[in-house]
């Protein structure tokens, strides 16, 4: 219990971002728009945190700044996207690559500081059982954001009026044009969600995974959440089962080598992205799901003129 418990704390740890990240790029999915900028938005967010809880000592500001900043991010995507009619795939890769450059010129001063952390907080009574308080009810803020995060997204997709519009402008943005909704906006709200939740996800990385800034610390995170998304067939509940997988295999390499296993350390980092290729193989040899369960006007342009 002494190796156990530790090791899947780090996995809770490790998935925590990951499922930030997925939760919002799923969204937008849904919405019908592919954002390939998740990890431009992370890397934004992160930065923006660890300024702002340098600057002001707040860890609640440093979370809403990451927020406002993945929505900053996001909001350039879209207006790109749905207001010029840019392609979606290059306009999101053309996001990251700003993103990490942008994060790089804010975060030169901030080399070499460190932060404490985000507190964590106990729940009453339920914290103290047994293994299972510190595993479940003894974390920080975010982690427990995070998991109520994907019932939120869940009944807002499945059980709420505004979610099935969202799922029906993904599945025929044309026919949602023509009952009336505004496709464009939606969409926008779709991928602003999308872009704060990413900013949040690369505040965990900063103010608590590892509480300082590196330059590109999101480490290809944001492309493990696309893969997550696809991974889980565009369902929430299964988002977190992904993540939690990804997180425990992203940690692996530091459990194994801490229990002296003689595999070269290089070989142990690749283990999460090359996961995330095996898992994308074997789903898209399988294109019959893939059309039943992902939106069909996904990465489709929207000219309401037509």
């Amino acid at each position: 219990m002494e190796i156990l418990i530790p090791a899947l704390l780090t996995i809770i740890t490790a998935a925590t971002p990951l499922l930030f990240a997925a939760l919002g790029e799923l969204v937008t999915e849904k919405s019908g728009v592919l954002n390939l900028g998740i990890e431009g938005m992370m890397v934004m967010g992160a930065i923006i945190g660890f300024v702002t809880v340098h600057v002001t000592g707040s860890a609640t500001l440093a979370i809403l700044a990451s927020l406002v900043a993945g929505a900053l991010m996001a909001s350039i995507f879209a207006v790109l996207v749905l207001k010029f009619h840019a392609s979606q795939v290059p306009t999101g890769l053309a996001l990251t690559i700003f993103g990490i450059g942008l994060s790089a010129l804010i975060g030169q001063s901030m080399i070499g500081i460190a932060y404490d952390g985000l507190p964590v907080i106990s729940i009453p009574l339920l914290s103290s059982i047994p293994v299972l308080g510190e595993l479940l009810f003894k974390h920080d803020i975010l982690v427990f954001l995070s998991i109520v995060m994907v019932f939120v997204v869940t009944w807002f997709l499945y059980r709420s009026r505004a979610g099935l519009i969202l799922r029906a402008v993904g599945d025929s943005h044309d026919a949602a044009h023509a009952m009336g909704y505004s496709v464009i906006k939606i969409r926008f709200l779709a991928i602003l969600f999308g872009g704060a939740m990413a900013g949040v996800g690369g505040a965990y990385l900063s103010l608590a995974y590892s509480p300082l800034w590196v330059e590109q610390m999101t480490a290809g995170r944001g492309w493990i959440a696309l893969a997550l998304v696809v991974f889980a067939t565009w369902r929430p509940g299964r988002v977190l089962l992904g993540a939690y997988l990804f997180g425990g295999i992203t940690i692996l390499q530091l459990h194994a080598q801490a229990l002296g296993i003689g595999i070269p350390s290089q070989v142990m980092s690749m283990l999460p992205y090359l996961a995330t290729i095996v898992v994308l193989v074997i789903i898209s040899s399988d294109q019959s799901k893939i059309k039943l369960n992902s939106p069909a006007s996904l990465g489709k342009a929207f000219h309401p003129s037509r």
